[in-house]
């Protein structure tokens, strides 16, 4: 019976620990990194990717090493490799040694863990549908026990629907942003027809083409357009 209660606890506190994790941190890489530490924590290996689902592409999104070169760049097709292969088919894949060997691995030049022999691949599901694939790698021969995966395949099932939120958060900020710029960008392009008499296209021009030569943002450009006819309009109404 204690045996039972002590099984019990251990699953509330691995529960309670993935909800305090993820609840405190901010932004969609944020959410990413400390799932990566966690599966890290629970199964002790040399690396952790995560691939998070972008349409019909996989794109690495985090790593356990560091690999800022790679991270939100490199992508495959759901079904390429192991990894595309787990997103396809929603299974798990563990291969204890000479991964590399396996007919369904993908090899990356840009990462060398492609190269360890041990491999781990778990969806990352939301709602029967998949959002990512988690990775963990071995640089020598691992046998990855049933406990380790379910360990695993369950953090792929309470993450999966954090992910997605905050993937959703990001793009929304991001949409928020884009409109932000569009309001600022329409004030300038205002303020341009109204003083130099130009048509609402030879004003975006003269945006666009301001922004190239000074190498900035069509954002900051209209910003201070629209900052330098306030302080106009103010001192005019002193």
């Amino acid at each position: 019976m204690d045996s039972l209660v002590a099984v019990e606890d251990s699953h509330v506190d691995l529960l309670h620990e993935i909800g305090v994790r993820l609840g405190t941190a901010a932004g969609f890489h944020e959410v990413l990194s400390r799932v990566v530490d966690f599966a890290s924590a629970l199964v002790k290996c040399d690396s952790c990717l995560i691939y998070v689902l972008d349409g019909d592409e996989l794109v690495l999104r985090a790593s356990k090493n560091p690999h800022p070169e790679i991270v939100d760049g490199l992508k495959l097709r759901v079904g390429q490799g192991i990894t595309g292969w787990v997103a396809e088919h929603l299974e798990p894949v563990a291969v204890a040694e000479k991964a590399a060997q396996d007919p369904r691995f993908q090899f990356f030049h840009e990462l060398p863990e492609d190269s360890y022999e041990a491999f781990l691949s778990v969806p990352l599901m939301c709602r029967g549908r998949v959002v990512g694939v988690i990775n963990l790698q071995h640089r020598q021969h691992h046998v990855y026990r049933r406990r380790e995966i379910r360990l695993i395949a369950a953090i792929g099932f309470l993450v999966g629907a954090e992910i997605e939120l905050a993937r959703l958060e990001e793009a929304n900020t991001s949409l928020t942003e884009q409109l932000e710029t569009r309001k600022i960008v329409e004030r300038a392009k205002g303020i341009l027809q109204r003083d130099f008499g130009l048509s609402e296209e030879q004003a975006y021009l003269a945006l666009q083409r301001q922004s190239r030569q000074r190498r900035k943002a069509m954002k900051e450009i209209a910003e201070a357009i629209v900052l330098s006819d306030e302080v106009k309009g103010n001192f005019s109404g002193a």
